[in-house]
């Protein structure tokens, strides 16, 4: 994949490979609940496709969503991949049940849930494998321990962690080194405000989950409204602007099973804020 007329203001480097700064969520390509098939199977190989087509080069999927769903659709819609192309997955849960999640850090757990990812993917080796959470219930050298060993075969090749704080990603770095963190984020959620920053002094990518939150940004008159009619953009995609802007280590993953969505979601990668509306917003 070509990153023609790119600057590194709209690119990052994320391991072994140079990404556009906005990539894609594959979470809603299943059914009610992130359970089960999608409503519109050709619908969601559509938007992949598309995804593609527009210059996305990080899809980001789990084990759990379906589960097994979205990894098998991507498999369907992209395989095989074109060059350049970096598939992340997660394990760490078991799914009970339509909208339900359970954490499972057990070694044993992990090491099968890779070696089906790349079975379903149709993968050598999974360029980034995300631990979907931490485990409380079990060691976490164990987990860790689970994870160095997949590299050490050579099924995955980078490590990422998932809804995590500083003081956890010291602890794990302490044993094995990762490259990104996905925690929620968004223009009206800025809890992991303090993991974003120590991700920016790090120089490790920052995948901001749910990022098209806008909360009460976007009511009727609001900031967010009036900067979205001023660029003649919609709420959306101010606020996946206004990721993008906030920091060089940000990479949203924003996912829908529309390609209409899908394609106002990349243009917002042309959007420029000014400085006042940029700073109104992350007042």
């Amino acid at each position: 994949m070509k990153h023609d007329t790119l600057t590194a203001r709209d690119t990052f480097q994320l391991g072994d490979h140079v990404v556009r700064r906005l990539g894609f969520g594959a979470m809603r390509l299943t059914g009610s609940g992130v359970w089960g098939e999608p409503p519109d199977r050709a619908a969601a190989i559509a938007v992949l496709r598309r995804a593609v087509e527009l210059g996305i080069d990080l899809i980001d999927t789990a084990d759990s969503y379906g589960p097994e769903v979205s990894e098998r659709i991507i498999a369907e819609a992209l395989h095989p991949y074109p060059p350049g192309l970096v598939i992340a997955t997660k394990a760490g849960f078991d799914r009970p049940g339509p909208g339900r999640w359970v954490t499972n850090g057990n070694p044993a757990h992990l090491i099968a849930a890779c070696e089906g990812s790349l079975k379903r993917l149709k993968l050598e080796r999974i360029e980034l494998f995300q631990l979907h959470r931490i485990d409380q219930n079990v060691p976490l050298d164990d987990q860790l321990g689970a994870l160095a060993r997949l590299q050490a075969e050579g099924k995955i090749r980078f490590v990422g962690l998932s809804e995590v704080t500083v003081g956890d990603i010291e602890r794990v770095r302490r044993t094995l080194p990762i490259i990104s963190v996905q925690n929620l984020y968004n223009v009206a959620n800025r809890s992991a405000e303090p993991v974003l920053r120590y991700c920016e002094h790090e120089g490790l990518g920052f995948l901001p989950w749910y990022p098209l939150n806008t909360g009460k940004l976007a009511r009727a008159q609001g900031a967010l409204e009036r900067i979205a009619a001023r660029h003649n953009a919609s709420s959306a995609q101010i606020a996946l602007a206004w990721l993008l802007r906030r920091s060089p280590v940000m990479l949203p993953i924003p996912g829908t099973s529309s390609v209409k969505h899908l394609e106002e979601n990349v243009a917002a990668r042309t959007l420029q804020l000014s400085d006042a509306e940029f700073k109104e917003l992350s007042e």
